[in-house]
């Protein structure tokens, strides 16, 4: 059993952009883009099996999204590499922000070739929370 757990070594980042071009202001739809990587710094490969969205904008209104995987994908993710995607959310206001978590299992390596391995551990990580927000509103 390894001593680096894959929750305690595994980072969560973001960048956010507004896409004024999909957005609406007289309707109050604003569309944002986001891109997530994870990274995994264990010694264990994760597989990223489903997300929690916890979406909230300036209105208080909270959107709770849960899903399997992430933009169609359950990514497997290698010990020393990173996986990222983008994806989008929509809000009523200009500002908003998102955070959540993802449950994963651990994959480890059977002894040999022929062996499966069914020592797999789920747990879980936090997705740090990120502002969605069209240019110039926060100073």
């Amino acid at each position: 059993m390894s001593t680096n757990h894959p929750s305690k070594n595994l980072t969560v980042s973001s960048t956010t952009a507004y896409i004024e071009k999909q957005s609406d202001i007289e309707n109050k739809r604003f569309v944002f883009a986001y891109k997530i990587t994870i990274s995994n710094n264990s010694d264990q490969s994760v597989q990223l099996l489903s997300r929690h969205w916890i979406i909230n904008d300036a209105n208080h209104k909270t959107e709770e999204i849960y899903g399997e995987g992430v933009i169609g994908e359950q990514p497997v993710i290698k010990p020393g590499d990173s996986y990222s995607y983008t994806s989008g959310a929509v809000l009523e206001t200009e500002i908003g922000t998102m955070q959540g978590r993802y449950f994963l299992v651990t994959k480890p390596k059977p002894s040999n070739k022929d062996e499966i391995d069914l020592d797999v551990e789920e747990f879980e990580i936090n997705i740090p929370q990120f502002t969605l927000t069209i240019p110039r509103i926060l100073h």
